[in-house]
């Protein structure tokens, strides 16, 4: 988060318990690749769990950029003005960024 953000200013803050309940179901994913580490599982198995855990983490981010799409974006291109610029560039910036990942 930025400087220039508030707490509690943006959009997806009415879906925040099941970002939270999402983000903890992969809390303990991570937990339990670390134990797999530990025990010295079979590398495919925790490949195996390595992978639902991006997917999941990808999850959140689609969701939330989906969120800052339909209310930040649309706000922002409503009101119009240079924030709606910023908040297009922010977008493709984010998008950009989970392409790569």
């Amino acid at each position: 988060m930025d400087a220039g953000h508030v707490k509690g200013e943006h959009g997806y803050i009415h879906r925040k318990d099941d970002y939270l309940t999402r983000l903890r179901r992969i809390e303990g994913q991570a937990r339990g690749l670390q134990r797999m580490v530990a025990d010295e599982q079979y590398c495919i198995d925790i490949l195996t769990q390595v992978s639902a855990m991006t997917k999941a983490l990808q999850s959140v981010a689609l969701g939330l950029l989906e969120e800052h799409m339909s209310h930040c974006v649309v706000q922002a291109a409503a009101t119009g003005g240079p924030e709606a610029g910023e908040k297009i560039r922010e977008a493709s910036e984010a998008i950009a960024r989970l392409v790569r990942s």
